[in-house]
């Protein structure tokens, strides 16, 4: 079985009950930064936190009465888990998402707070993937694949037939198990023929590209290992292959640090929230942007769901590369006002403390020393730099930084 357009506008009419609105709007500021018109398709505010309800209230609704009575059974890092459960539970039918043990506990409870049941088993999404089919083969229940079903296809490519009346040069999708981009593309390719098809792949889980190179759809061959988990499939679908491997224009694969930038530079300056998948298309866009200068480009922000611990960590690490949090390991004589000495001159400095931690009696530090770990807040790497150079003009000894 294959997906076409009509497909896809049948499942527009069956989404509409539910579907929430994402206008596509223009950034300033991402277009002056990528010297190109920039517009952004905000599906993280989509129902359910990303655009999977499309696909999955499209496959609930075409289930026939027996398969309705029977239930369903899905494998989900979380978005197409909470995705099936909101829909199953608005048709008023049974369904089982079988989580990864390492999934995101707040996905987890999301998913379950829709109203229907959680199991965990494994450790990735293949593993939750197989334990999941057994439970149908058990069952008699129906599996909802999230991302190699036609109905569930056609229904991402719902996102298509509204991007198309902007008329770009150029759309850039995440990629995991490729079902968003393969209803995309179909949606493209019939209503907006010369706008490019670029997938966004993380690095930890290139499944698109190992495809592509080898003529079919494959597994890449290492564990699975990115912060994008809605990406993390391992494997890309077959029919999603066959749907995008003649209208794909070009790939980007981003890492954990460009994903994590991504996350951090749509919050603080655009005020989205996004998770890692959500923001691999502008990480994308701007490892393109000498391609992309001068076009109309449209970037699918995919879902919104991070866990709260994960953002943590990324802001963490966008602060650090940023010069604005800087952590330093000075040593100085142990005795009284030399730690008030250091801080007054941090002060002056102009940097603000934001934790501290005083030993005396780790390995490696003299008797009649001390070591001080300060985390600061500061300006900016020439920021770092000064207060650096003035540690050292007053004698410190800076025995580690980050």
């Amino acid at each position: 079985m294959t997906v076409g357009i009509d497909d896809i506008e049948a499942a527009y009419r069956r989404l509409q009950p539910v579907l929430k609105p994402t206008p596509i709007q223009r950034s300033a500021t991402l277009s002056r930064m990528l010297e190109a018109e920039v517009l952004i398709k905000p599906e993280n505010l989509q129902k359910t936190g990303s655009f999977k309800i499309r696909g999955a209230y499209n496959r609930v609704m075409a289930l026939t009465a027996e398969q309705k009575r029977h239930g369903v059974v899905a494998a989900s890092a979380g978005n197409h888990g909470q995705a099936l459960s909101y829909a199953a539970t608005a048709a008023g039918i049974s369904a089982t998402i079988v989580m990864p043990e390492t999934a995101a506990i707040a996905k987890v409870e999301a998913t379950r707070a829709y109203g229907q049941t959680v199991m965990l088993r494994g450790v990735n999404y293949q593993q939750a993937r197989s334990a999941a089919e057994q439970l149908c083969a058990d069952t008699g229940a129906t599996f909802v694949d999230a991302y190699d079903d036609p109905f569930v296809i056609a229904g991402q490519g719902t996102v298509g037939l509204e991007i198309a009346r902007e008329d770009a040069d150029a759309v850039i999708v995440p990629v995991g198990g490729g079902g968003l981009i393969a209803g995309v593309a179909v949606a493209m390719a019939a209503r907006s023929p010369r706008t490019a098809i670029i997938g966004a792949e993380a690095a930890g889980s290139p499944q698109l590209s190992a495809s592509l190179r080898r003529g079919a759809p494959s597994a890449i061959d290492r564990p699975v290992d990115t912060i994008a988990d809605g990406l993390a499939t391992g494997r890309l679908g077959v029919l999603p292959f066959e749907l995008i491997r003649a209208r794909l224009h070009d790939v980007a694969t981003v890492d954990d640090f460009e994903i994590g930038e991504a996350v951090l530079l749509m919050l603080e300056r655009m005020k989205l929230l996004t998770e890692g998948a959500g923001a691999a298309a502008l990480a994308a866009a701007l490892k393109l942007k000498s391609q992309l200068k001068g076009r109309r480009v449209i970037l699918l922000i995919s879902g919104g769901n991070i866990d709260i611990n994960l953002l943590d960590r990324i802001i963490g690490h966008g602060l650090v590369k940023a010069g604005r949090l800087y952590r330093v390991c000075v040593t100085l004589a142990d005795r009284p006002a030399e730690l008030s000495r250091l801080l007054a001159l941090i002060g002056k400095l102009g940097a603000n403390v934001r934790a501290i931690d005083h030993d005396r009696t780790q390995r490696g530090v003299a008797i009649g020393a001390a070591l001080v770990e300060l985390e600061l807040e500061t300006r900016g790497i020439d920021h770092i730099g000064s207060i650096r150079a003035e540690l050292t003009r007053h004698g410190y000894k800076i025995e580690d930084e980050d």
